[in-house]
C-alpha cells in the first residue's frame, strides 16, 4: 500500500495546533488569571518582569542584526577595525542591568512588604492549613469546622491562612489565588488574601514531600456569604445515621483500627488521618484524586497503598462485602 506524504500545509497546521494546545490562557493552574488581590499584585510584578525582558530582548535582537548586516563578510574588505577596551561601553553595560534590577525589585519588595507585613483586618477569617503526607487538613478556629482537601472561602471576605507542617516541608500553592508558601514543621508561615470572584480554583504541594508528592492536590471552593454559611453549617450539624447496608459498614467503621486515626464525631476521635464526619460532602477524595463514589471509595479502603504510593492508610484486609459496606457508610456522611 502507497502511503502518500503529508503536505506541508498540513505539517503546518498540525504543528501550530500542537503550539497553541500549550498555550491555554485560563487552565486550571493557571498562574496569569488572578481571581484574589494577593494573586493580582504579584500578576503585575510578572507583568514588569515580562515587559523588561521583552525590551531587552528586542534590543539585543535588533543589535545584533544590525552588528551581522554592517559588519558581514563582503569580498575586497579587510576587517573592520579592531577596538580594544571601551570605557563608556563597560560602564553602560554595568549601570543598564542594574537599573532593570532596580525597576524589578522595587515593586517586588513593596509586594512582598504588602503581602507580609500588613496586619489582617478584624473581620478576616482565619483558617489553620497543615499538610501531612500527602493530605490537607483546613480548619477553622472560630467555626469549630473541620475538614480535609476542600477549603471553602467567602468571596469578598478576607482570608488569613496560617501554615503548619506536622511532618516534612510541604509547600501550598493555589495559582489563581496567589502566593506559594513553604508548610515547615516547627515555624507557623502565613498567606492573606481576599478572594474576588466565586469558582472552584485547584491547588497543588508545591516542593517535593515524598513518594506521592504528585497526589497532594486540593481544591478551593469560593462562594457567596450565604452559601458558605450554609456550608459551615452543615459541616458543624452531627453526621446522618445510616441505615441498611451502611449501617453495616458503621458498626466495621468502629470495630476497626480506622478508630485510631480518623474522627466521625459521635463515633470516632483520631486525629492521624482526614477528619471524616462530611466525607459524603466532598466531591473528591484523595487529596483531589478520585470522585467519591461508593465504587471508588471501595477500591481505596481495600487496599490504600495500591492506588496511592507510600499511603499511610494500610491495607486492613477487608472482604470485598466489607469494603463495599465500609464504603456506603463514608459515602453517607453528607
Amino acid at each position: 500500500m502507497k502511503t502518500v506524504p503529508a503536505s506541508p500545509a498540513t505539517v503546518g497546521a498540525l504543528l501550530t495546533a500542537l503550539l497553541l494546545g500549550g498555550c491555554a490562557w485560563d487552565g486550571p493552574m493557571s498562574t496569569v488569571v488572578a481571581r484574589s488581590d494577593l494573586a493580582r499584585s504579584i500578576l503585575s510584578v510578572y507583568g514588569i518582569i515580562t515587559w523588561a525582558t521583552a525590551i531587552i530582548g528586542i534590543l539585543v535582537f535588533v543589535a545584533l542584526a544590525w552588528i551581522l548586516i554592517r559588519f558581514r563578510d563582503r569580498p575586497g574588505h579587510g576587517l573592520p577595525r579592531q577596538i580594544h577596551g571601551h570605557a563608556l561601553l563597560e560602564i553602560a553595560w554595568t549601570i543598564a542591568p542594574a537599573l532593570v534590577l532596580l525597576i524589578i525589585a522595587i515593586p517586588t519588595i513593596q509586594v512582598i512588604f504588602r503581602t507580609q507585613g500588613a496586619a489582617a483586618p478584624a473581620s478576616a477569617l482565619t483558617v489553620t492549613v497543615r499538610g501531612w503526607q500527602w493530605w490537607w487538613e483546613f480548619r477553622y478556629p472560630s467555626l469549630d469546622v473541620v475538614t480535609a482537601n476542600e477549603l471553602h472561602l467567602p468571596v469578598g471576605r478576607p482570608v488569613v491562612l496560617n501554615l503548619e507542617g506536622p511532618d516534612v516541608i510541604h509547600s501550598f500553592w493555589v495559582p489563581q489565588l496567589g502566593g506559594k508558601r513553604d508548610v515547615v514543621p516547627g515555624r507557623v508561615n502565613r498567606i492573606t488574601l481576599t478572594p474576588e470572584r466565586t469558582g472552584e480554583y485547584w491547588g497543588q504541594c508545591a516542593e517535593f514531600c515524598g513518594a506521592s508528592h504528585a497526589n497532594m492536590q486540593l481544591r478551593v471552593i469560593v462562594e457567596e456569604p450565604a452559601a458558605f454559611d450554609r456550608w459551615v453549617a452543615a459541616q458543624k450539624a452531627p453526621a446522618a445515621e445510616p441505615t441498611g447496608d451502611a449501617a453495616a459498614g458503621k458498626d466495621l467503621f468502629a470495630s476497626r483500627a480506622c478508630v485510631g486515626c480518623h474522627t466521625i464525631r459521635g463515633v470516632a476521635t483520631g486525629t492521624l488521618g482526614p477528619d471524616l464526619t462530611h466525607f459524603g460532602s466532598r466531591a473528591l477524595f484523595g487529596a483531589g484524586l478520585w470522585p467519591t463514589t461508593p465504587e471508588n471509595v471501595a477500591a481505596w479502603v481495600k487496599d490504600p497503598p495500591a492506588l496511592k504510593p507510600g499511603s499511610r492508610m494500610p491495607n486492613l484486609g477487608l472482604s470485598d462485602a466489607d469494603a463495599k459496606a465500609l464504603a456506603l457508610y463514608l459515602t453517607s456522611l453528607k
